[in-house]
């Protein structure tokens, strides 16, 4: 028999959460096979088997263990997985069944599914998406629990709640991660000297050159030219001119890093990740966008790791994304400077005297005063506007615009 102990998510993390079990107790499973995801105040991370078994779950989702505790044991042996017409022994009583789901439409390929006779019959019935179900379980057997559990979640994601009127309330423990999360975003407000600046970026070439290069950049590198990739540009070449933006306070000593890591926010299922870009100074437009990518991919997939959110030495926050209009962001310590960008929206300007229309987005800088005076702040978010605003020039020095966007 194997024990299955919680592993250390990193230094100073001693308890963490069980967020939930991806088989179920009394299931085969198999060597490497991802088991478990278990919740830190830093990040989610996956649990895999180390061993060929039949799996017995101790301890539940949602429990708070700590790091080395055994949440789970493995009778090691090649278990085999339940077929068509065996009983299933585990605490549903439903009879265990392997079927394949009907092909849609539009598929040319079966999608394999493992359900329970009543689960298959819920399916047919919600016309639910087989392959969503698959991708949602991999290689679990699927329940009435399963399916439950994924209807919810797709309430969830839609924002979708409906209230009942009966004089009850839903409860839930917090994860790890928010509470953390709560935690650091007090201490902010009591530990540093926080202030926002703010001001406005006229976006209209930044977009034409999206439109005209996109495709092509597309083609090139995989990725379409985001408006992350030019702040972040912008941003780290701003950093160099006022480089106290960029520091933090150790102590009683001023740390100026002689590179710009750039934190960048992204949504995740369990909520708001910032995992780190190294050496940005270093990056083209093109590498930030794939680095980019790669981090929201891994963030919407719950696998951003310890190691993809240390350090930092700047961050950047697009609530845009989500509508909002003007905010101010909150500092990501030990950082002393975040930037926040927001809604593009047609606004009428004056420009050279007469009255255009033009897309127009707020920007904030939320910055430590203790370190940072008004002088650093104000200076390098004008720096940051004037950049976004002749995005040729900053990213050319002179050169044509679509041979260096194309590394060609």
């Amino acid at each position: 028999m194997i024990e299955i102990k919680v592993p250390s998510p990193g230094e100073s993390i001693t308890q963490v959460q069980i967020a939930r079990w991806l088989v179920n107790d009394g299931d085969p499973v198999e060597k490497d096979q991802e088991i478990v995801e278990i919740d830190s105040d830093k990040a989610t991370f996956p649990v895999a088997a180390p061993d060929d078994g039949t799996l017995t779950i101790t301890v539940a989702e949602g429990e708070t263990v700590d790091v080395g505790a055994v949440i789970a044991t493995i009778i090691v042996g090649k278990a085999d997985k339940p077929t068509s017409g065996q009983a299933d022994k585990r605490t549903s009583g439903q009879a265990d069944e392997s079927t394949t789901a009907p092909q849609h439409h539009g598929t040319t390929t079966p999608t394999p599914l493992h359900a329970t006779p009543l689960a298959k019959k819920i399916i047919e019935e919600k016309k639910i998406d087989s392959a969503a179900l698959t991708s949602a379980f991999p290689g679990k057997k699927v329940t009435r629990k399963e399916i439950e559990s994924f209807l919810k979640g797709r309430k969830e994601e839609k924002g979708e709640f409906i209230f009942s009127g009966d004089r009850t309330e839903t409860r839930k423990k917090l994860s790890t991660l928010r509470l953390k999360l709560a935690e650091r975003l007090v201490a902010v407000r009591n530990e540093t000297a926080m202030l926002t600046t703010f001001n406005e970026i006229n976006m209209r070439k930044v977009l034409e050159i999206k439109e005209l290069h996109s495709d092509r950049f597309k083609e090139k590198y995989g990725v379409g030219i985001g408006l992350m990739s030019f702040f972040t540009k912008a941003v780290t070449l701003a950093l160099q001119e006022f480089p106290v933006v960029n520091s933090m306070i150790s102590g009683e000593e001023l740390v100026i890093p002689n590179y710009v890591d750039m934190g960048i926010a992204v949504s995740a299922p369990k909520g708001l990740l910032v995992p780190v870009i190294r050496n940005t100074e270093s990056l083209s437009l093109a590498e930030i966008e794939i680095k980019i990518k790669e981090m929201a991919v891994k963030a919407r997939e719950n696998r951003i790791t310890i190691d993809d959110m240390k350090g930092g030495s700047f961050t950047i926050s697009n609530g845009g994304v989500y509508g909002s209009l003007m905010s101010t962001p909150i500092l990501n310590p030990p950082q002393s400077g975040i930037l926040g960008m927001h809604k593009i929206m047609d606004r009428p300007v004056a420009v050279n005297g007469q009255m255009e229309i033009h897309p127009m987005m707020y920007i904030a800088l939320s910055y430590d005063h203790r370190l940072i005076d008004g002088r650093e702040s104000v200076g390098f978010l004008v720096r940051v506007k004037e950049l976004v605003e002749e995005p040729g020039r900053m990213l050319t020095g002179g050169e044509d615009l679509y041979r260096v966007l194309l590394d060609i």
